[in-house]
């Protein structure tokens, strides 16, 4: 099966929803049953809660978190306590969070268990290390709904996206919200020069000049862009055109640069997709407008997965659905239920 061949060719991957109640969870389950089935030994975890029956906003019936005997699992010690199989304790990490620390163990059953894993990408980085450590050829990740942060290559190797009926009732706004996302994915990477210049860049708002000087703004966010702006920044800015941020990259500054008429030639440069806080309609008059973003580094997105119904009780066609998708995204889309 390509899909399950593609997965199998990283160390770990991340699930992502567009929103929730896009089949992320079922897409989750599909490929831990697939692999079961290959010689590989594979963990799984998560950032945010998930594996609960129902879910919490509506009321809906949820598909819980198999586990197969042999795979490594990682979750909160309140949720490992409730599962439903064996398993031996790997290790106890450290981190706590609310739900008690973070328990890495391996199934030594089948069976059912709520999944709560690391509450920051560091210590998901951490996890996925130790997996390797216990023999883990791949780990999955399995993200919090609207949590792309998981799915920087800074944290793993490639991603696979979960879209559906949940976004909205119309087959059009579902495409064209999914090409969105995966436009923002597809970014191009920064050209060399520039990314040996930000290979370790501080926090915060540069200018990079012709020279390809970075000139500190002392502008540590762009949620206090506007608190600092004054002439001798605006002034840099607009000679320069060319501006790495560090952390997120919003609307508001985007604004800015079009109110400003400084689009035409502007480079916004960002560490990965997961930076991107903004609106398509923004996105799409800065970037008409001869504005470009780039990025350091790059995601690899394999696959799109459909849900065709929504928990709010309506469903669209999903031969129709995908079809559309593939009509405007040449990535693989599939529902993992047809397979």
């Amino acid at each position: 099966m390509i899909f399950i061949d593609q997965i199998l060719l990283h160390k770990s991957v991340s699930v992502v929803g567009m929103a929730k109640n896009t089949g992320k969870t079922e897409t989750l389950n599909f490929i831990l049953s697939s692999l079961q089935k290959q010689q590989k030994c594979v963990a799984v975890t998560s950032i945010g809660l998930d594996g609960e029956k129902i879910d919490q906003i509506f009321g809906t019936k949820k598909p819980e978190i198999t586990i197969y005997q042999g795979m490594i699992f990682a979750t909160v010690e309140k949720f490992f306590e409730n599962r439903t199989f064996d398993a031996k304790i790997l290790k106890i990490d450290n981190n706590k969070s609310v739900l008690g620390k973070i328990v890495l163990a391996q199934a030594l059953q089948t069976g059912k268990v709520i999944l709560s894993g690391a509450v920051d990408t560091q210590t998901l980085k951490r996890i996925i290390k130790e997996n390797v450590k216990f023999g883990a050829d791949i780990t999955l990740v399995d993200g919090a709904t609207s949590r792309l942060s998981l799915a920087s290559p800074a944290v793993t190797d490639a991603m696979i996206l979960a879209t559906g009926a949940a976004l909205s009732p119309d087959i059009e706004s579902i495409t064209r919200q999914t090409k969105f996302v995966v436009s923002l994915v597809g970014l191009p990477p920064a050209e060399k020069n520039l990314q040996k210049v930000l290979a370790n860049p501080k926090k915060g708002l540069f200018c990079i000049d012709k020279n390809l000087q970075l000139i500190d703004l002392q502008i540590e966010s762009v949620l206090i862009f506007d608190n600092i702006m004054n002439e001798k920044i605006f002034n840099i800015i607009k000679q320069n055109k060319m501006l790495f941020i560090s952390g997120a990259l919003n609307d508001k500054i985007l604004n800015f640069i079009i109110l400003n008429k400084l689009s035409d030639g502007f480079i916004f440069i960002v560490s990965d997709f997961t930076k991107l806080f903004i609106s398509q309609q923004i996105y799409n008059i800065f970037t008409k407008k001869g504005g470009k973003i780039c990025v350091l580094n790059n995601t690899n997105l394999l696959a799109i997965t459909v849900n065709p119904t929504s928990p709010e009780g309506y469903s669209v066609n999903s031969e129709k659905l995908q079809i559309t998708l593939r009509h405007q995204i040449d990535i693989p889309i599939f529902n993992v239920r047809e397979i």
